[in-house]
């Protein structure tokens, strides 16, 4: 898989990549490598610009190194799985907090990083461009919305960062620093804020699918406040974007009235979605390129699935295509589960299957029988073209979908008949009573909506849970609520490790 140093991420003279970011958003044809010296020259160069700005919040689902798979594998609701113990050593490492310098995944910090340098150098070259005012302030609000994301990724995952806001020279790259967290937050909100008052309300369906939108940056702002401890400021820009709870809110946005409809691959861009990581099936992703940000298809779909799964004659079993069995289902979120609405949604319970003679299949590391069905794909999902099939996967996945956001909110007030509401309308779009607004109330609700979408891992910490949680894994406060700092990104510069990986 192919990764970029840290120190050769920022030269001047570094290429900007083309690409696809969606089936619906500026559909743009590669066409080669151009120097940020001689490129951004008119509309076209700064769109194509725009659409590298957004590849790499695919990581959420993309590739091997995947947001979603790894923060799982951390988790109490996941174990890592795959083939054995050393079947990707960052994702084994992280699910038993041993991960080192060595062993942690360098694209978690490179990829991020190539997304603020995209974001930089098109902020850069924006104000030159031959294109109309209202066009080079709508991508200016984008790509400053976008470098926030990838700011809010990489300080919650290895917390000491630098904070760069101009493409570093070959001269300046050596002097880079980390800054501290909180002025790395004061960023990301200033980025935020500057979007929300240009971003439009809403983007054409047929052509702008998955673009930022005012309520996107609303709710991630929403959600970094929260992550600040900030719960007043939290809770007034999350009210604008869930407006009144259960119902259509400013943006159109609602939640489905069936659960199960999140996660029909077809459904993409729905009226819950809010920020959403497009996937495609023709992008012809293959071994080559798999993990290098060209790579257009969900990798989380192939890794979680069962290895050589088969059904007899007559079975009512789904109809799967075999995978890797990462990210297997714990016996503990399982017994939570069982008993919820979402259960069948969330959990593809083959240990009953095979008991029953409807399906078999070959246990992986750390096997036991329990699959995350939300991203499970089926037979009628794989790609027939070209690329490799396995990576040609076309399930969107959410970054932050509405009730997320009710979640949230509710969490930053705390209490009271607004929380009690917001609460309540998660509970009845699956059928369930309404219970008492408790923050312990809240966390169980997040647990059961959210499974399995790459969340679990960071609100423990958020919370001050993952000590407890996760001691059974080897969880050590104090260290292993954040990743090491890779090995390569210390060599030659100024960075210090993370305390505790020294």
């Amino acid at each position: 898989m192919k990764t970029i140093k840290f120190k050769y991420l920022f030269i001047a003279v570094a290429v900007v990549s083309l690409g696809s970011c969606s089936e619906d958003f500026v559909n743009v044809t590669p066409k080669g490598s151009f120097l940020s010296d001689n490129y951004y020259a008119n509309e076209e160069q700064a769109t194509a610009a725009l659409v590298g700005v957004y590849d790499p919040i695919r990581k959420n689902s993309g590739g091997f190194e995947n947001i979603i798979s790894m923060m799982n594998a951390g988790s109490d609701d996941f174990y890592a799985g795959g083939g054995g113990a050393t079947d990707g050593a960052g994702i084994q490492g992280f699910s038993t907090h041993k991960l080192t310098a060595t062993t942690v995944p360098e694209s978690f910090w490179n990829d991020h990083y190539q997304g603020i340098f995209r974001a930089n150098t098109l902020l850069l070259k924006l104000p030159e461009v031959a294109m109309t005012d209202n066009l080079k302030a709508r991508f200016t609000a984008e790509s400053k919305a976008l470098r926030a994301i990838y700011y809010f990724n990489l300080v919650r995952i290895f917390k000491n960062v630098p904070l760069l806001l101009n493409p570093l020279t070959a001269t300046t790259m050596y002097d880079v620093e980390q800054s501290a967290p909180e002025a790395i937050y004061v960023q990301i909100e200033k980025d935020l804020l500057e979007a929300i008052t240009i971003l439009p309300t809403s983007v054409p369906a047929a052509t702008e699918s998955g673009r930022l939108t005012k309520g996107a940056a609303q709710a991630m702002l929403g959600k970094v406040y929260l992550y600040e401890n900030k719960k007043t400021e939290a809770a007034a820009v999350l009210a604008q974007v869930n407006g009144t709870p259960g119902a259509t809110n400013q943006y159109g946005n609602k939640l489905l009235s069936n659960f199960n409809d999140l996660w029909v691959v077809a459904n993409k861009f729905n009226t819950e979605s809010i920020i959403e990581v497009s996937h495609t099936s023709a992008g012809n992703s293959d071994w080559g390129f798999w993990g290098s940000g060209r790579d257009e298809g969900n990798s989380l779909n192939v890794m979680i699935g069962p290895r050589s799964y088969s059904r007899p004659s007559g079975s009512t079993a789904a109809d799967l295509p075999s995978g890797w069995s990462f990210n297997v289902i714990t016996q503990d979120l399982y017994d939570a589960i069982k008993l919820d609405p979402r259960f069948g949604a969330t959990v593809f319970d083959l240990k009953a299957l095979k008991a029953a003679g409807q399906a078999d299949y070959i246990g992986g590391y750390q096997d036991t029988g329990y699959f995350l069905n939300k991203f499970l794909p089926r037979k009628t999902d794989v790609r027939t073209g070209g690329g490799a099939a396995e990576l040609n996967y076309r399930q969107n996945t959410y970054v932050i979908r509405l009730a997320d956001t009710y979640l949230m909110e509710a969490e930053a007030l705390g209490s009271g008949p607004r929380a009690q509401a917001l609460l309540d309308a998660v509970r009845l779009r699956v059928g369930l009573p309404s219970v008492p607004v408790t923050l312990a109330a809240i966390k169980n609700e997040r647990r059961m909506e959210l499974a399995g979408e790459g969340h679990r891992f960071f609100d423990l910490v958020r919370w001050g849970d993952a000590a407890t949680k996760l001691a059974s894994r080897g969880f050590v406060a104090g260290k292993d609520e954040i990743f090491p700092l890779p090995t390569r990104e210390l060599q030659g510069t100024k960075l210090k490790q993370n305390p505790g990986y020294n």
